[in-house]
């Protein structure tokens, strides 16, 4: 069932259906493991479903319903696929009563993810979705909700309250904590900040890609700063600008993963990301450093569904040495 929500057009499955979420993943084209949030109708529903802790119920108190998912333990009484592979599920509390009345209606949640096939354009009207996708995908809609244009609203601002500290994995509607900002007066200094930032979110790899978006004007210290990640990974190689190259690739020790350091200063127009392979890199659940990301930023943020997009910014200071470099999950 395709319907609209607050943010954007979803999709719902039912969540505790297994045959109805194995044919929900069949639609959305996303490998078999990928998680889904589910809707719910509050906190007392939520609780069935998943472990909330303190920093969790503030958080519903405080946002819900609104366009904010709260990841938190789950007690595995979803359809397998749903959760997860570490047991996590994302609780959604729509403020739109359509959405509401269908779950209480059902008795059950449903899972709320967008309407849209994997690495497709968000979905503010119905046909952004039919025209993106196959007969056969058509084929597995049962049924479709048409209220006409949306809002071209951001989509729900994902948080994860499993960890010792809250941490952002898609910035939306909703903004949780202030800008990040720190002065750096050396280049070990700019490097250390990176090996912070990857250790934050180095919890991800392998479950989604994780992608850095470096943004600054020329000489600021991009390329620097991706040399910091490559030491965190410990990644031993001489790390270089890949501005003619425009791609670079790292292999990371006792693993199979790579580091990939993309350049788009380059490059005459966005497309051409997704012509060196970008999205098979999202697929991949790669690790990406992209410099002058600001060039391609509406081709990245195609992908805050699937990956977490880390946004730095770099700029020149008062000092010769000084860099302010500020970051977070949004531009």
């Amino acid at each position: 069932m395709v319907y609209p929500t607050e943010t954007l057009y979803g999709i719902g499955a039912g969540a505790t259906n297994s045959e109805a979420v194995k044919k929900l993943t069949e639609y959305k084209n996303r490998p078999f493991g990928k998680p889904y949030s589910i809707a719910v109708t509050g906190q007392k529903m939520a609780e069935e479903f998943v472990e909330l802790n303190e920093t969790a119920k503030n958080l519903y108190k405080e946002f819900l319903p609104g366009p904010l998912t709260i990841v938190s333990r789950g007690k595995h009484k979803v359809a397998t696929g749903v959760e997860s592979e570490n047991g996590t599920l994302g609780i959604r509390v729509p403020d739109y009563k359509l959405v509401i009345n269908i779950v209480k209606k059902l008795g059950k949640p449903v899972t709320a993810t967008s309407a849209n096939a994997s690495y497709k354009k968000r979905p503010y009207k119905i046909s952004d979705i039919l025209d993106n996708i196959s007969d056969r995908q058509k084929d597995l809609i049962d049924l479709i909700i048409d209220a006409g244009e949306l809002p071209h609203n951001e989509p729900s601002t994902v948080i994860d309250t499993t960890l010792d500290d809250p941490v952002t994995l898609r910035q939306g509607e909703i903004k949780l904590t202030d800008k990040n900002e720190v002065l750096s007066r050396s280049e070990e200094a700019t490097q250390n900040l990176a090996k912070e930032l990857w250790q934050k979110y180095e919890i991800h790899k392998g479950k989604r890609a994780i992608i850095f978006a470096l943004q600054g004007e020329m000489g600021t210290g991009k390329t620097i700063f991706t040399k910091g990640l490559a030491h965190a990974m410990g990644i031993t190689e001489l790390v270089t600008s890949p501005t003619y190259t425009l791609e670079n690739r790292y292999s990371i020790p006792d693993t199979r993963d790579s580091l990939y350091h993309i350049d788009t200063w380059r490059m005459e127009n966005a497309e051409e990301l997704k012509a060196l392979g970008f999205e098979d890199l999202i697929k991949g659940k790669s690790v990406v450093a992209i410099e002058w990301a600001e060039r391609v930023a509406d081709i990245i943020r195609e992908f805050d569904d699937e990956a977490i997009i880390v946004w730095v910014k770099i700029e020149f200071g008062k000092g010769k040495n000084e860099r302010k470099i500020s970051w977070g999950v949004t531009q």
